[in-house]
């Protein structure tokens, strides 16, 4: 586990944006990623009879739909372990494979860090 306390701000601040999207859309999962300007999109699992995305993937789409360009963070507040292999490719495909993703638990505790890879 890592202390969230000791994260860099801006990390701190998307595994907190992550968290709340989780908890205000009762979603499975809550994502944020941070793009090449700083900006931040926060985005929770979509589950449609006719779409289904993790919340990391809506996050990474919702960015490239607002013209971000690279990724330089990404977020996923989850009950699971890590991020899945598609997950990880939706980073990768934007920020590349050196991304971290940070994996946080419901209570915003991050508990690894991946990279895209």
């Amino acid at each position: 586990m890592t202390d969230s306390s000791a994260l860099d701000p801006e990390d701190r601040k998307i595994v907190t944006l992550a968290r709340s999207a989780r908890a205000r859309n009762g979603v499975p999962e809550g994502a944020a990623v941070r793009d090449e300007t700083g900006r931040t999109y926060v985005a929770g699992t979509v589950a449609l009879d006719s779409l289904k995305l993790s919340a990391l993937q809506t996050a990474v789409a919702m960015a490239v739909a607002s013209g971000a360009t690279s990724l330089e963070a990404a977020a996923v507040v989850t009950e699971a372990e890590t991020v899945s292999a598609q997950d990880r490719a939706a980073v990768r495909d934007l920020g590349g494979p050196g991304t971290p993703v940070l994996v946080a638990g419901p209570d915003g505790t991050v508990r690894t860090t991946v990279t895209a890879g």
